[in-house]
């Protein structure tokens, strides 16, 4: 099997630079998927692990950054990469001209609403304090998933752009306190409860089982992360197979062992 690459985004670009496409290895047997380091290459390893016994050769290719791997598939570097949400990916196709597809769901990344106090939504208090993160798409994703909650109303057309001005219902009089997104962990012991994107739930430590008390729904838009290829390759067959193999029960096995829950199968 091959050995996983560590590839930055500045070795890319040299490589690019020469013309070279997936440092000169043309091997048509080997499907190159791309991933930024960390959780989404960890799972991309489980997958190529899977795949090798099927008789599919895979090479985790690395990335430090979040651009690049969609550069890299664009320009036929990598065959497929996963790391995104579809929102990201039609972001990156609409600014880059490309054509970029999902070819199907890896994993789900869910937002939470976590408490150190309360064990579940009924509990929370008249007057609580809930901190949200204080960035623009994160805050509005996380009053929707309050409002996903029955905590709060937003106005109808409210999208991840919401702000607190787009609140029209606070039935509980909740105190919405905006906070950077990397402090939302350690913020619990001084609040009632915070919504958290689950990256910063990992990096913390936080159990969503013990302290998650209301997660997003599985299909909202950026819990999901999807698997992308070019278009004109969308539809092959080995493509299929390695989608099979994402939701496989040796993959949500993993997923459970590895993350206890803070990254989950999106089967």
């Amino acid at each position: 099997m091959k050995i996983t690459k560590r590839i930055t985004a500045s070795l890319l670009a040299s490589a690019l630079a020469f013309g070279l496409t997936g440092c000169g290895d043309n091997d048509e047997s080997v499907i190159k998927i791309g991933a930024t380091v960390g959780p989404h290459a960890q799972v991309v390893e489980a997958v190529a692990k899977e795949a090798e016994k099927q008789g599919i050769h895979i090479e985790v290719v690395e990335f430090s950054d979040y651009i690049t791997p969609n550069a890299a598939l664009a320009d036929g570097s990598i065959d497929l990469n996963s790391y995104q949400h579809q929102p990201f990916l039609d972001n990156y196709n609409d600014n880059h001209n490309s054509e970029l597809v999902s070819i199907g769901r890896s994993i789900l990344m869910r937002m939470g609403v976590y408490s150190n106090k309360y064990n579940t939504l009924e509990s929370i208090p008249e007057n609580a304090r809930i901190a949200i993160p204080n960035d623009p798409t994160n805050r509005g994703r996380g009053l929707l998933l309050l409002q996903e909650a029955g905590l709060i109303t937003l106005k109808e057309d409210a999208g991840y752009s919401a702000t607190l001005g787009d609140v029209v219902a606070n039935p509980k009089n909740i105190q919405l306190v905006e906070v950077d997104a990397a402090q939302l962990p350690r913020t619990l012991d001084d609040v009632d409860a915070a919504a958290i994107t689950m990256n910063y739930v990992m990096s913390s430590g936080l159990d969503p089982k013990e302290q998650g008390i209301y997660l997003e729904s599985k299909d909202a838009p950026l819990a999901v992360m999807v698997v992308a290829s070019r278009d004109t390759e969308k539809d092959k067959e080995v493509f299929e197979q390695i989608m099979s193999i994402y939701h496989s029960k040796e993959i949500s096995s993993f997923l459970d062992t590895t993350f206890k829950g803070t990254i989950e199968a999106a089967n």
